[in-house]
């Protein structure tokens, strides 16, 4: 298939009930083959515009748009099928319960011959690293995997124009690497022209010939090749929270819980075996640990191992398959000490849980309402609440979109969300799948130092990443989750 133009003239979009627009006034042409990497601060409408150019961005009922965006000088809405896009949450493409039958779809829908469709499958299960059987349940994917499967579903359809969003932010750094040599494979086969939203620019600087940055108002900040735009603009774009690729991060001086770790733990996991099906076979079985108290305990390993899942039984979310998790008297306050028994309004005030997918814990109408469901719950007063919130708007970036629908914000603004709605109940225990997942740089160091504040306050925090950067902050006590069990990589000082 022929490589696919873009042509953007005078283009913006604004969603229903929001006073500003996501972009606006965007001129811009990408040429057949070209490969760009677009960039922006959380917010910015990357995500929209990838959404736009797939033609899914939506009817009259969910926005508007001025202007004119195209492929191929047809309208991108009436050219579905040139593009293809990998959204930044692959739950909202995984549509059909088997690995095989899930990445066949886009061809089945594209008319491609049966007897095409399944060596295509193959071949593009193996570009992602994804080797799991054809009749895999998609269900039982780990989130890493889950992303894998839908970057195999678009490889397959061989589009002309490859439309990628952040689809790295959720893999191990091997995970990375093979997905990234994946794209570069099938871009050299296809000269499919290519348009990756990253925040980390260091993964796809190198396999790039152009980079397009937006500022936060949805509006072209730079164009040009990737040495000329970060020399020339560098400042610009520090401001704007783009990850440069030599760019240093501040340090943050003092050790996190040296003194509390050595207090009684807040949680201790003995002999556990975690999964997801009480009748099923554990993820991961043996596990003994403790969680201290006023220390930050990080979880890393590769995609696969049963992070997410152990996260969720830590959290009380999850029943042990075998084994136990109990809470210390102090957090149990009077309770049972298995978590997982407590009722949802005594976790609120005990453990908070940020699941890896932040859509899964969206239930109101507003972000403001969002944020303000646990307290609800709690039945705060309005004063308190109000406080609160307003609070956790301020510190994480999200004051100017209070009245906004949750489903319409960014990946990165989701994932803050979230993180905002856990914190406002104060529980004295946080656990954190991915919590710096579609961050900018200013973002990212904003959460950062929110999450050591109550580290030094005397939460105890456990976290679940493949961030670097994040695993440098608060690596003070690091875990390894693997095939053998858990291994301790790192402790906190004695």
């Amino acid at each position: 298939m022929r490589p696919a133009r873009v042509e953007a003239r005078g283009w913006g979009w604004r969603h229903t009930g929001r006073l500003r627009w996501a972009l606006d006034g965007l001129d811009l042409v990408i040429e057949p083959g070209e490969r760009v990497l677009l960039l922006g601060p959380s917010g910015a409408g990357k995500s929209t515009l990838l959404a736009a150019l797939a033609g899914v961005v939506g009817g009259e009922e969910e926005g508007e748009q001025h202007g004119s965006l195209g492929l191929d000088g047809r309208p991108a809405a009436a050219a579905r099928g040139r593009a293809g896009l990998v959204l930044q949450d692959p739950d909202a493409q995984a549509v059909l319960a088997r690995v095989g039958d899930d990445v066949a779809f886009g061809c089945e829908n594209l008319g491609v011959p049966r007897a095409e469709i399944w060596p295509r499958v193959a071949e593009a299960l193996d570009a992602v690293g994804l080797d799991v059987p054809l009749a895999h349940p998609t269900a039982r994917l780990s989130g890493g995997q889950r992303q894998r499967l839908a970057i195999a579903g678009v490889l397959a359809m061989r589009p002309g124009l490859l439309l990628l969003d952040e689809p790295t932010a959720n893999l191990d750094p091997e995970g990375v690497a093979e997905v990234r040599a994946a794209v570069g494979r099938a871009l050299e086969r296809t000269g499919a022209t290519l348009v990756v939203v990253e925040h980390r620019v260091s993964t796809w600087v190198d396999l790039v010939d152009r980079v397009v940055v937006l500022d936060h108002d949805g509006r072209l900040l730079a164009d040009g090749a990737p040495d000329a735009v970060f020399a020339q603009q560098r400042a610009a774009l520090e401001t704007a929270g783009v990850w440069l690729p030599d760019a240093a991060l501040p340090l943050f001086d003092g050790e996190l819980g040296s003194a509390a770790a050595r207090s009684e733990p807040v949680l201790t996991a003995a002999g556990l075996a975690v999964g997801r099906e009480r009748r099923g076979e554990p993820v991961r079985a043996g596990l003994s640990f403790d969680i201290p108290a006023g220390a930050s305990t990080v979880i890393t390993g590769r995609n696969g191992v049963g992070k997410s899942t152990l996260a969720l039984t830590l959290g009380g979310l999850l029943a042990p398959l075998a084994g136990r998790v109990e809470a210390s008297p102090a957090l149990a306050r009077g309770l049972v000490p298995e978590p997982h028994r407590w009722r949802s309004t005594q976790l609120l005030t005990r453990i908070g849980t940020v699941f890896q997918e932040p859509e899964h814990t969206l239930v109101a109408r507003t972000v403001r309402d969002e944020i303000g469901v646990g307290l609800r719950a709690l039945r705060a007063s309005r004063a308190e609440a109000d406080a609160r919130i307003d609070e956790l708007l301020d510190r994480l970036h999200l004051g100017h979109l209070a009245h906004a629908n949750p489903f319409t914000l960014s990946g990165g603004e989701k994932r803050r969300l979230s993180v905002a709605g856990v914190l406002a109940a104060r529980p004295p225990v946080l656990v954190l799948d991915e919590p710096t997942f579609g961050q900018d740089r200013a973002t990212w160091l904003e959460l950062v130092r929110l999450l050591r504040e109550l580290v030094a306050g005397g939460s105890a925090l456990v976290s679940v990443s493949h961030d670097a950067d994040f695993v440098r902050a608060f690596g003070d006590r690091v875990l390894r989750l693997d095939e053998a069990g858990l291994h301790i990589a790192a402790e906190v000082a004695a």
